[in-house]
């Protein structure tokens, strides 16, 4: 397996409020999360990158080798997180209000398991064919199942930030999991909303379809998002099973 990610301040932003990392632990488990902060002066950096470098952490002294006792330990360390993320922004006024989204991955072998809150999204390219794995928690998307908006009126609405599930923020967390079988040359895709706002997904399958190296994949994703306006931070992180012998740099 190998994995490449990159990130990028977009053209609109000031700083960058996008974390992400991989990891692993002692059984090589591989474990790789991204976040997309947001509130505050500088709550958002604050919070995204709270929740990648104290979970990688935390993760890399871990021996969880099975989905089921994953799923446990996610739940017990981001809702952790979630209340250190509170009460830091209790206690700095330019931090109030801050929180970030999470999408994270754990590797087992041939299984992947997704967890994810916010509206920072997973993806696999499968067959050669991109299928998103995580559903939006947003405002906007929530109209949209409801019938109120369509999904191209989605693409433009004015409250199309809002998230409506986040770390930090809320006292309570709640997370969506996904589990699936890879199989030789799928990719996953973990993102925040800086590049799948700005490239629809036909353009990132044809990108991430293309005989290059991980790395150039996500610098060729990230400035498509740029060139398309680069209106928020932009984070991408790619994992390739197409190699056997390969492993996590």
């Amino acid at each position: 397996m190998r994995i490449a990610y990159g990130s990028d301040v977009g053209r609109k932003r000031a700083k960058n409020e996008d974390s992400v990392g991989n990891f692993k632990n002692r059984f090589n488990v591989v474990f790789v999360i991204l976040a997309d902060g947001l509130g505050g002066y500088q709550g958002g950096e604050v919070a995204s990158e709270m929740a990648v470098s104290h979970l990688g952490y935390l993760f890399e002294q871990t021996e969880l080798n099975n989905s089921n006792d994953a799923k446990v330990w996610l739940e017990e360390k981001l809702s952790c997180e979630n209340q250190m993320i509170i009460e830091r922004s209790k206690q700095y006024q330019d931090l109030e209000g801050m929180g970030t989204t999470v999408v994270c991955a754990m590797f087992f072998e041939n299984k992947c398991l997704i967890a994810h809150l916010g509206d920072s999204r997973a993806y696999i390219l499968h067959d050669q064919k991109l299928v998103q794995l995580t559903e939006d928690h947003s405002l906007v998307n929530e109209l949209v199942k409801r019938g109120e908006i369509s999904a191209d009126e989605a693409k433009h609405h004015p409250q199309k930030n809002i998230v409506t599930r986040t770390l930090g923020i809320s006292e309570n967390v709640s997370l969506d999991f996904d589990e699936l079988i890879l199989g030789s040359g799928d990719k996953v895709m973990l993102c925040s909303d800086g590049l799948t706002n700005m490239v629809d997904d036909d353009a990132i399958e044809k990108v991430l379809q293309k005989d290059e190296s991980l790395d150039d994949q996500c610098q060729e994703l990230i400035a498509k998002a740029n060139e398309n306006g680069g209106n928020d931070n932009i984070t991408v992180l790619l994992a390739d099973f197409s190699s056997k012998d390969g492993d996590m740099p």
